[in-house]
């Protein structure tokens, strides 16, 4: 990599990533094997398959890694993941959400387990060597937290390298009571590179500039970054008399007026806990200059719904996407390559830069 990609530790003589990263087709390339390929990515929450023989095929990362995959789940209650591709002919396996006892390929009837187990093949009997495990379905890595699960392609890092710190801080809140609710859920497309999204989301900084409601129930001046190996927190303080957790004694937070916390984890998946329940949030890369966002709402106590600094998150996406679609357009300036950070407020998006510098190599 071109030595102006490299990104100084020290916060206060650094300069952020090139513009080149945002415009240049290679780049997004170039991420799709080095950044997400070995990542770790939210699939949804085990409502999903929620009865023995239940299957939920899936695609990681749509549309940019594109990989066609399957939860299932066994008789004895068992979770896999799976690829959904058909070992004889690479034929799709399960176009939708089903209960079966068995996985059969509807091309040559070709059937697997629930554990991706290859179990019989008609007109085979003459095929010498067969079957072997190459017949088996890939078995991918699958993490469970809670209700929530998460894939990887690869085991290039364990989930809790990236997962670790968030499940340590809020591993007191009962995930099993968090219900997804569709819903309450949407896509956003954003005009924008994948990384602008996540480099606004990393910083407070542009909170009493560009979000007038979240401003009136936070406490900026007690915001805080806090930094781990492959994420990190912010943490979002209430004003006196705003709606903030009632945190247990056993939290390392307990006595703070916390409104919300929240975390990203690399590359691109963002999970905000608020006092009624949770909203993760994914960026997924589309082109150089467009992004879809989804935004996966977890109920927890209906009664604070939409209240606090989790309220009309609808209003503060609209908000943040004005403003990064106009930096899309700002760093295709000839006149702009690459910019300072605030020692204070954009430790988040250094960090970002640092780790984006470090698997693009």
């Amino acid at each position: 990599m071109n030595p102006d990609f490299e990104i100084d530790p020290d916060i206060s003589l650094a300069k952020t990533i090139p513009t080149r990263f945002y415009t240049d087709p290679s780049f997004f390339e170039s991420g799709k094997e080095k950044i997400f390929f070995p990542s770790w990515q939210f699939v949804g929450s085990t409502s999903l398959i929620s009865e023995p023989g239940s299957c939920y095929p899936f695609i990681f990362l749509d549309p940019h890694i594109n990989e066609p995959l399957l939860l299932a789940k066994n008789q004895e209650n068992k979770i896999s993941c799976l690829s959904n591709v058909c070992t004889h002919r690479g034929n799709l396996l399960v176009k939708d959400a089903c209960t079966v006892s068995h996985i059969r390929c509807r091309y040559h009837g070709r059937i697997f387990d629930l554990d991706g187990k290859f179990r019989s093949m008609p007109e085979f009997k003459e095929v010498k060597n067969f079957p072997s495990a190459e017949d088996d379905l890939h078995k991918l890595p699958l993490f469970q937290w809670g209700n929530l699960l998460f894939c990887s392609l690869t085991n290039s890092f364990s989930a809790e390298k990236f997962l670790g710190e968030m499940m340590n801080r809020v591993g007191w809140l009962p995930l099993e009571e968090f219900k997804f609710r569709a819903d309450l859920s949407r896509d956003y497309i954003v005009h924008a590179h994948w990384a602008l999204y996540c480099e606004n989301y990393l910083e407070g900084f542009h909170i009493p500039f560009v979000h007038a409601g979240l401003n009136a129930v936070l406490d900026f001046g007690n915001y805080t970054t806090e930094i781990f190996s492959y994420s990190n927190l912010q943490l979002g303080i209430a004003k006196e008399g705003e709606l903030c957790f009632e945190l247990p004694a056993s939290s390392q937070d307990f006595g703070k007026n916390i409104a919300a916390y929240y975390f990203w984890v690399f590359s691109n998946m963002m999970f905000n806990f608020y006092p009624w329940g949770l909203s993760v949030n994914i960026v997924m890369p589309v082109s150089t200059g467009e992004s879809r966002v989804r935004f996966l709402t977890f109920v927890w106590k209906e009664s604070l719904f939409d209240s606090g600094a989790g309220a009309d998150l609808n209003s503060v996406e609209m908000e943040d996407e004005e403003v990064v679609e106009a930096v899309q357009k700002g760093v295709r300036s000839r006149f702009y390559s690459r910019g300072r950070y605030s020692v204070t407020r954009e430790q988040g998006t250094h960090h970002f830069h640092r780790l984006l510098s470090s698997f693009l190599k």
